[in-house]
């Protein structure tokens, strides 16, 4: 699914705004409901949590809520009750702007940690944002939420459900400290579906494990990630109360879609990243063995810099998976990159394998599989190669 430069779903706006959180680029963004919505999210598992992850988690709760106001640049973390007082006031401006309690917008930052919000300036973004809420908002709104991100993160799906065709789109910031437990990121996506609240808990949570929670740049949690779903209703389906409900599974489907499009472009614009890759792990004696050793792989420095430059050495995810204490059968074991073998059967598949998976490594896309002898579960995880620039990125983030 490629990234749309327009997306309407009916009965929601969006804007993005430049107010000085930034030095340049939008860094503010608003996204609201025209009708009452239900509303489900996912959190961070980190013990280090900013102040808008706070908020929202706690309102999320509830299972309504009408906007959610977001800026880039400040994270809002690590500062205490001023952190939160700061949160609560963005919630509450951005309420009284478009008409609604606070307690029905939700909040999110992300940008360096340990710095005050210039409130000042969030305050005159706010009342800009809510004046420019556009229905073809949300490509402003995706990129206001961008940091090291090189492009903005969009995707929509529609599906039919119980004979009436919905929207489910979604945007995304996310480019560095990326490791979902759930989550790790920034991702919003609206819906013109009726969901009653439980089972549109249960549809993002799926598909955030199918999605956000498969995916990982470099091993690291962040402190501000969340993930929002709001339906409005406005399609005029029959509410879905449950998987079993006429159009659930289309739904979901839908969902999950926008998710996996989403995650996999946070991965492919990794930072420093030259490619995109899916790592493939089969024959493991089990799940747990399976997603180790997948994301053993994907978070392996030394994989990560041999795609970098093309390196065909499968040496590299032998060991990584040996060091993780993954149980394989060597003799058993095949290592695919980019589709061609390059170990079987305990040894190499020999100098021309290696050099034909060195010329595939060159695409901007590649697979990493291993075949571990051992069993028959599997997992999968997207990430990307490490490059020059991730150094250069984080060496430099604060200065």
């Amino acid at each position: 699914m490629k990234p749309t430069t327009s997306i309407l779903v009916p009965g929601f706006k969006a804007a993005g705004v430049h107010c000085g959180v930034k030095q340049v680029g939008l860094d503010l963004a608003l996204i609201a409901s025209d009708a009452p919505a239900h509303v489900a999210g996912v959190f961070t598992q980190s013990t280090v949590v900013g102040a808008p992850v706070e908020l929202s988690r706690d309102r999320v709760r509830a299972g309504s809520a009408r906007a959610v106001v977001i800026n880039s640049g400040v994270s809002n973390v690590a500062m205490g009750a001023q952190g939160l007082r700061d949160a609560a006031e963005m919630a509450q401006r951005a309420g009284s702007a478009i008409g609604v309690p606070a307690e029905q917008v939700l909040v999110a930052s992300t940008g360096v940690i340990g710095s005050r919000l210039p409130m000042p300036r969030i305050r005159r973004g706010i009342r800009a944002a809510a004046a420019g809420l556009e229905a073809s908002g949300l490509r402003e709104a995706a990129e206001a939420i961008r940091t090291t991100d090189t492009f903005a993160k969009t995707a929509v799906a529609t599906a039919d459900v119980d004979g009436r065709a919905v929207t489910v789109a979604g945007i995304a910031k996310g480019s560095g400290m990326i490791e979902p437990n759930m989550a790790t990121m920034l991702a919003f996506l609206v819906t013109d579906a009726a969901v009653a609240a439980s089972a549109l808990d249960r549809v993002l949570r799926d598909a955030t494990n199918a999605s956000f929670n498969r995916l990982s740049v470099d091993g690291e949690t962040s402190t501000s990630d969340m993930v929002l779903l709001f339906a409005n209703g406005v399609a005029g389906n029959r509410e879905l109360r449950g998987p079993r409900s006429p159009g659930a599974a289309a739904f979901a489907a839908a969902v999950e879609k926008v998710a996996v499009a989403l995650a996999r472009e946070i991965a492919r614009d990794g930072e420093g990243a030259t490619k995109l890759v899916t790592v493939r792990v089969e024959g493991a004696a089990n799940g747990a063995d399976a997603e180790r050793a997948a994301r053993r792989i994907a978070n392996s420095m030394l994989v990560k810099t041999a795609l970098f430059g093309g390196d065909a050495n499968w040496g590299r995810i032998l060991q990584t998976v040996g060091a993780a204490q993954v149980r394989l059968k060597l003799d058993r074991a095949v290592v695919r990159l980019g589709g061609v073998t390059v170990f079987r059967a305990g040894a190499s598949a020999g100098p021309a394998a290696r050099r034909r998976a060195a010329s595939k490594l060159q695409a901007p896309e590649v697979e990493v599989a291993i075949d571990l002898g051992a069993g028959r579960a599997s997992a999968h995880v997207w990430t990307c190669d490490l490059g020059y620039d991730y150094v250069k990125i984080n060496a430099e983030y604060t200065t």
